[in-house]
């Protein structure tokens, strides 16, 4: 049977909706052979400037092209308006919660989130214990997941609060839009992205120690064979702050510095995009060599700040995320505005049995897997792929989550056969320092292959620039 599905562009009548009416008429009046030359333009566009990613195990990590898709996906601004108070409750409490867990634990003596859940999770980072952070902001930078579903309500899918990445296409789609397409901007009002560096430069300012004035940031990147490399390098250019590998870093007299060619500089607040373990080998993985020795230490001494903070992995792991509305009620007294996707733990007995008995039906997914990596959809799968996961899941069952499959929206989408339906999720970025912020938008990834539902880059995804209308 045929999945129902919300489409984004036009009603159950098959009008075209009222926010997509100015692109549907240009789509009428454009013939196919100049969109398909465009999108040629913007493929050299994007070769040229280096926009790539690697894909792990693929021929040793292989630099590929995100595929990006020319025709927009469009939000009303008054559905938008609505996602931001969403977006910003989820991420206000997400913090809350962060804070909490490493101080008074009072979600755990409410019985509100099992003391397991926190205590025992991989993510859970002693280090941090009574650690006073500026603003008692845990996660500066945060992903928020949302797919829609046939219903035409948002859902939460995920939340990703450690090193969120794709901020960068968001930011050159739109640039791209504009050059290769400026006639469409001229009839309806956009609302812009552009300035997202600013705002993300002045959350991290935010993060640094109370005392500095004038706060030096710098990108701490893995280096350039990690995935997302050229977002670190983009981000640290648009900011017009420096791009450090953990070599170029050190620590000295409790503060940490960096090299320069006009001797050493000391740095305030470190985006990081390295992960937890890798960021000092004298307090975690000795055989890192990605971080910086000694700079956990400086970091309790409230010396540097880091975004994000060490230790937020528990609030986004796909276990918390249940608790996640019940988080919302305890912190901030308010019924979620946005809604969780139906989910069942595979650690809870009645939720294993209902699991396994409809697997080949269900999604689901690891626990600390990101990336569409280390996930079964059942709908989708083989009998084999159905069996062999069944086995991984009885062998460690807490290490599994499981949810219905959804149907997610789709968008016109401009193919090799023409225009044709894909299915869609969007994720907005939400910046946390002296206020929550968030610019209009986010980005939009495409499930290219038809009747898929795997929207990522690394299982053959592509992305859309996303318009914000009035």
């Amino acid at each position: 049977m045929q999945r129902r599905h919300y489409d984004e562009m036009r009603g159950a009548d098959g009008e075209v909706r009222a926010h997509f009416r100015a692109l549907a008429d240009w789509l009428a009046e454009t013939p196919v052979e100049r969109v398909a030359e465009k999108r040629r333009e913007a493929d050299l566009l994007f070769h040229r400037v280096g926009i790539t990613f690697a894909v792990y195990g693929d021929d040793a990590g292989a630099e590929r092209l995100i595929p990006f898709d020319t025709v927009p996906r469009i939000i009303p601004k008054s559905e938008w308006t609505q996602l931001g108070k969403g977006l910003r409750q989820r991420v206000k409490a997400l913090n809350r919660f962060l804070h909490d867990i490493y101080h008074d634990q009072e979600i755990i003596k409410a019985g509100v989130v099992p003391p397991e859940q926190i205590l025992t999770n991989d993510a859970y980072q002693v280090s941090m214990l009574g650690l006073e952070l500026p603003n008692r902001v845990y996660s500066h930078v945060a992903g928020i997941d949302l797919i829609r579903h046939e219903d035409g309500k948002y859902y939460v899918l995920e939340d990703n609060l450690r090193t969120p990445s794709g901020v960068s296409y968001m930011l050159e789609n739109r640039k791209m839009m504009m050059r290769l397409f400026p006639e469409l901007f001229a009839r309806q009002r956009v609302q812009p992205v552009e300035h997202y560096p600013g705002l993300l430069l002045e959350t991290l300012r935010a993060a640094a120690p109370p005392s500095v004035r004038s706060p030096v940031v710098a990108v701490l990147t893995p280096g350039q064979h990690n995935s997302a490399y050229f977002e670190h390098a983009f981000l640290a250019q648009q900011m017009g702050v420096e791009l450090v590998e953990g070599g170029d870093l050190f620590v000295k007299d409790g503060y940490v510095h960096m090299r320069t060619t006009s001797g050493p500089q000391r740095v305030d607040v470190i985006y990081r995009r390295v992960d937890d373990a890798f960021l000092d080998p004298l307090a975690f993985r000795q055989d890192s060599l990605l971080g910086v020795p000694g700079l956990l230490s400086v970091y309790r001494a409230g010396n540097v700040g880091l975004a994000n903070a060490i230790g937020t992995g528990v609030a986004d792991d796909k276990s918390t995320y249940p608790y996640v509305p019940d988080i919302i009620r305890f912190y901030l007294s308010e019924e979620p505005i946005l809604e969780n996707v139906p989910t069942w733990q595979c650690k809870k007995h009645d939720d294993l049995e209902l699991v396994l008995d409809r697997l080949g039906e269900l999604v689901v997914k690891e626990v600390q897997g990101s990336g569409g990596y280390g996930m079964l959809i059942g709908p989708a799968a083989e009998k084999s792929e159905i069996e062999a996961f069944r086995a991984r899941i009885t062998a460690n069952p807490a290490n599994y989550i499981a949810q219905p499959t959804l149907s997610l929206s789709t968008c016109p989408t401009f193919v090799e056969e023409g225009l044709a339906p894909r299915h869609v999720d969007l994720r907005p970025y939400v910046l946390s320092g002296k206020e929550i912020k968030l610019v209009p938008g986010g980005l939009t990834r495409v499930a290219l292959r038809e009747g898929s539902l795997i929207v990522n880059s690394s299982q053959g995804g592509g992305t859309k620039d996303t318009w914000v209308v009035d």
